[in-house]
């Protein structure tokens, strides 16, 4: 079980109707593998739990067979290695309190359970169980450890009684760890001054205030005198509260060390070595309180990675793990001592900003983390370029308190990616509102291929030298139960930041290969197929097998197939993207990179990418009616292109006056209004049958436009 992954997950439910929903959520976020068991009373869970292993348990606390705290602890007794979340109703939520406190990671109140929460509630659940049960290790080590050494270690409570005796201290004192156990600290180390003889502890000493003299011995129970040296650490809880005290005789350094990395571990990221949520929660509460007092603002930055997961994908988990290290060393060193940098888990990050005197102070901080975060971080050999989004709220006017101030710099970042990424945004109300209806399209995209909501539209390419349709591009549209037809710039960027992107392409690949076999097959002439790949699909490690398997399947000449790719595809990790393209032209696929223009437009990976086609943006050709500067750009990429033998593609052609400015310059071919607007595959199968007739007579190769 690996932090935050969750795949298995054991329900204990007694309502049939609960574990429907909890499918229902899982499915509707994208359960990314999970699989739910549902078991109905505790004990076919302890029959289950026996032969099978699970990730996470997610208990009810008033089954049949068992309640309460009692299902709790035979839950844990069943499978001590699995996460557990309790599932309450509104009126018994103190019983899910101590449950927390019985062992259980976190709780969830029926009815208030939202799909993001539930899968973000098991994640965080997992990683809290793994946290703890290092913990738990850590500490037997512990023991282990100091019954190795040679120092003789005690542990007392507040009444200064032992709690603890190593193997060290028991040889010393010549009392059993179990005789000792609650006897006063002064009883079992009988330590007195040698040169008077007097007794250094009295029973009634408080351990925090003993000061031995050079001189002590201990008076082992046998009348041997050995003389010792000490020091005293003090033990405090999670909350800093004084428990008791560390006593050890000799050496102290080892056992406050062991201490002092207990503590450090229960508040800290074990891969980052970053303060965790609990640890900054706290330092945010603390902030306000100061805030408050001296009447000035702290802001809270919440910043996620961009284009993570592929790295993590490609690479591979332990050069992922690397790369979170070098940003969160940045990020420490992109802000103040007395500031706060925090990881949530995953790629987030949390910044608190402590005592921001002035309000351009966010602007800067945020600015510097960008900047730090995009410079390359060169990993096992590899120059890794990443990117961040940043969300920030200040306090007071964004929230009142750490979760609100959290929360809202979470939308805020969602908002930075939806700006184009690598940018930070300021909470706004307004951005509750665009939350919850981006919400609500990504609910109905999970929905929408079953609900077979989703059609391609085709707009022709005419090659301009003959003046036939020599291609086609398939354009996805979508028909919103709702809002009617989208558009794909309305739900494509959710589509990827959701992972939707991979099954959504899948159909449309295979769509447009059916299609393109249908027209043929009817005796209509051949036409180039293209499709537009995003930057997931062309990273899935399954994405040359699934084409494999797609024009298999629909029996299309490969030779028919054009992908088109944007620049920004092709440039992150290049050499990856070099062999993925040489593999899909031996299959005979064309590639063509979209765009261009608008990127990074090199002339040097031109030439060491096998691609067939440059597709000129339709930002440069609305510049030749309106008479911009960019008509020598367009002339110049044609020129280029022509020299590399790539063929050239201008989309958006809409006026005469583009077309036979296009023409002129030996362009291949066009796309645009101007011939037709995509179309339903009915009606391009017309166009293919009539073919597209010359404008005028006498100017050659010049067409007229389709209405």
């Amino acid at each position: 079980m690996s932090a935050g992954t969750v795949k298995d997950v054991l329900l204990i439910e007694d309502n049939p109707g609960d574990p429907r929903l909890l499918k229902e959520m899982l499915n509707e976020y994208g359960n990314h593998g999970m699989k739910l068991t549902w078991v109905a009373f505790m004990g076919e869970a302890e029959a289950y739990l026996a032969a099978n292993k699970v990730d996470v348990i997610l208990l009810d606390l008033g089954l049949a067979d068992a309640q309460g705290l009692t299902a709790v602890r035979r839950a844990h007794i069943a499978a001590p290695h699995a996460a557990l979340v309790v599932l309450t109703g509104l009126d018994d939520e103190s019983m899910a309190v101590q449950a927390l406190q019985e062992g259980a990671q976190d709780y969830l109140i029926k009815g208030e359970i939202e799909a993001r929460g539930l899968v973000r509630s098991l994640r965080y659940a997992v990683e809290r169980k793994i946290m703890e049960d290092a913990l738990i290790a850590e500490k037997e080590r512990a023991v282990v450890t100091l019954n190795c050494i040679g120092d003789a270690v005690a542990c007392t409570d507040l009444s200064g009684r032992i709690t603890f005796l190593n193997a060290a201290a028991q040889t010393m004192t010549g009392w059993s760890g179990e005789e000792a156990i609650g006897r006063p600290m002064a009883e079992v180390f009988a330590i007195v001054s040698a040169a008077t003889g007097t007794p250094v502890l009295a029973p009634t000493d408080a351990v925090g205030t003993i000061r031995l003299p050079p001189d002590a011995v201990v008076v082992r129970r046998d009348g041997l005198r050995l003389p010792v040296e000490n020091s005293i650490a003090p033990i405090h809880d999670h909350t800093g509260i004084r428990t008791g005290a560390v006593f050890v005789l000799r050496d102290a350094t080892r056992t406050r060390a062991m201490t002092a990395q207990i503590i450090h571990a229960a508040q800290h990221d074990f891969l980052t070595g970053l303060p965790n949520r609990i640890l900054l929660n706290d330092r945010i509460t603390q902030a306000i309180a100061f805030a408050t007092r001296h009447e000035i603002q702290i802001a809270v930055l919440f910043l996620d990675l961009d284009g993570f997961k592929h790295i993590n994908d490609s690479l591979g988990h332990a050069v992922g793990d690397q790369l979170l290290q070098s940003v969160a060393q940045r990020l420490v060193a992109g802000v103040r001592g007395s500031d706060t940098v925090s990881r949530q888990g995953g790629d987030e990050f949390v910044i608190l900003l402590y005592e921001m005197k002035e309000a351009e102070g966010a602007v800067i901080s945020a600015t510097r983390l960008l900047a730090a975060v995009a410079k390359p971080h060169n990993i096992a050999g590899h120059d890794l370029h990443v990117t961040a989004s940043i969300g920030v709220s200040v306090y007071p006017d964004d929230g009142l308190d750490a979760e609100t101030l959290i929360k809202n710099a979470d939308t805020a970042m969602y908002q930075a990616k939806e700006n184009g990424r690598q940018n930070f945004q300021y909470f706004k109300p307004a951005m509750n509102i665009r939350a919850v209806e981006r919400q609500s399209i990504e609910e109905h995209l999970r929905r929408a291929l079953e609900r077979r909501e989703f059609a391609l539209h085709y707009q022709p390419k005419i090659d301009l030298l003959t003046g036939v349709i020599s291609g086609v591009e398939a354009l996805i549209r979508w028909t919103h139960p709702a809002r009617g037809l989208m558009s794909p710039a309305q739900f494509i960027p959710i589509a990827e930041d959701s992972g939707l992107i991979l099954a959504i392409g899948a159909w449309v690949l295979r769509e447009a290969c059916t299609q393109a076999r249908a027209w043929l097959d009817a005796g209509l002439p051949a036409a180039r197929m293209a499709v537009n790949v995003s930057s997931m699909e062309f990273r899935d490690e399954n994405f040359l097998k699934n084409l494999s398997d797609i024009l298999a399947e629909t029996g299309l000449d490969p030779a028919l197939l054009e992908l088109e790719l944007t620049e920004s595809v092709l440039m992150k990790r290049a050499e990856t993207a070099i062999s993925i393209l040489s593999a899909l032209r031996a299959q005979g696929v064309s590639i063509a990179i979209d765009d261009f223009g608008t990127g990074y437009s090199s002339l040097s990976y031109l030439r060491r990418f096998p691609i067939d086609v440059l597709k000129i943006d339709q930002s440069f050709v609305r510049q030749i009616s309106n008479g911009g500067g960019d008509t020598a750009i367009v002339a110049a990429v044609i020129g280029m292109a022509r020299s590399l033998k790539l063929r050239v593609v201008a989309e958006g052609v809409e006026t005469l006056e583009e077309l036979l400015f296009l023409q002129s310059q030996q362009c291949d071919e066009v796309q645009g209004y101007y011939f037709s607007r995509p179309v339903l595959p009915e009606v391009f199968g017309a166009l293919l049958a009539s073919g597209i007739q010359p404008l005028a007579a006498g100017f050659g190769g010049a067409l007229t436009k389709v209405s």
